[in-house]
């Protein structure tokens, strides 16, 4: 009798659990350079693989790439930092489920000679000016990536389009970008997680900094089933509130590079 009890009670159990997940099922994930070449990513995925015995697939590219994956449905989620991109892709029906996971920021960085002197600048508008005069060598992702995007809306604050042989649009990740800039000693302008991770590596220093203008915040993104039947929706969710929830919050927090924070959480604080 109690063997029948017990498989009555297990059976009973199973059903009520809310979700339960193949052994080994993959789920594919487009992300930003910024969050895999930080190491970030070496931390946040490996408690959610083992949680549900899952294994995230990371595509690590720019953010205008990495929507182009979800658009097409090669993906089932996103985790990139381009508001305005990503408002126009939930906008058109291709994204759902928007949510906040963290910040950090923006920085212009480049040799300590620093010789456009920006590091004197007022504003990032004087700071831009300054680098658009003196021509120095600057390295532009040039990828379409959120870092791509946020230089460019640089750009526009002083209404100019640089080209020229001093201005090195490069179309690689943030790593190779940071490589790149301090092989020829130029600036570039770098999410502050990625300069941390490679601070040890380069001879760059940090030259401005600190306005609204360089604040840089990260959303994880459905894909909309509606357009895409075939994507792993509920694992994607189960993702998303696994970053935003208590453990993956923490994990944000106190990932820290020689005692310095690279991304601060924004649901849990």
């Amino acid at each position: 009798m109690n063997k029948y009890l017990y498989i009555i009670g297990f059976i009973f159990i199973t059903l009520i659990t809310p979700l339960s997940f193949a052994e080994g099922e993959r789920v594919k994930m487009a992300t930003t350079t910024s969050t895999e070449n930080s190491g970030l990513l070496a931390v946040l995925n490996p408690p959610f693989e083992k949680k549900y015995g899952v294994k995230l697939d990371v595509i690590s590219v720019g953010t205008g790439k990495a929507i182009r994956l979800a658009k097409n449905g090669d993906v089932d989620f996103i985790l990139v930092h381009a508001p305005g991109a990503e408002k126009k892709f939930v906008g058109e029906g291709f994204g759902i489920e928007r949510k906040p996971v963290m910040h950090n920021d923006f920085v212009i960085i480049g040799p300590e000679s620093d010789p456009a002197n920006i590091k004197e600048a007022n504003s990032i508008k004087e700071a831009m000016t300054r680098l658009a005069k003196v021509k120095h060598i600057f390295v532009s992702r040039g990828d379409d990536s959120g870092t791509h995007k946020k230089e460019k809306s640089l750009w526009q604050i002083i209404n100019h389009k640089p080209s020229g042989e001093w201005y090195l649009s490069v179309g690689q990740g943030m790593g190779v970008v940071l490589r790149i800039a301090n092989d020829k000693q130029g600036y570039t302008l770098t999410d502050r997680g990625t300069y941390l991770a490679y601070k040890n590596k380069i001879n760059l220093n940090v030259l401005f900094e600190g306005e609204d203008a360089l604040f840089n915040p990260y959303h994880v993104i459905m894909i909309n089933p509606a357009k895409h039947p075939h994507i792993k929706i509920e694992l994607a969710r189960k993702y998303s509130e696994f970053i935003r929830g208590d453990e993956g919050q923490s994990l944000i927090r106190n990932f820290k590079i020689n005692g310095e924070t690279l991304f601060h959480p924004d649901v849990i604080k």
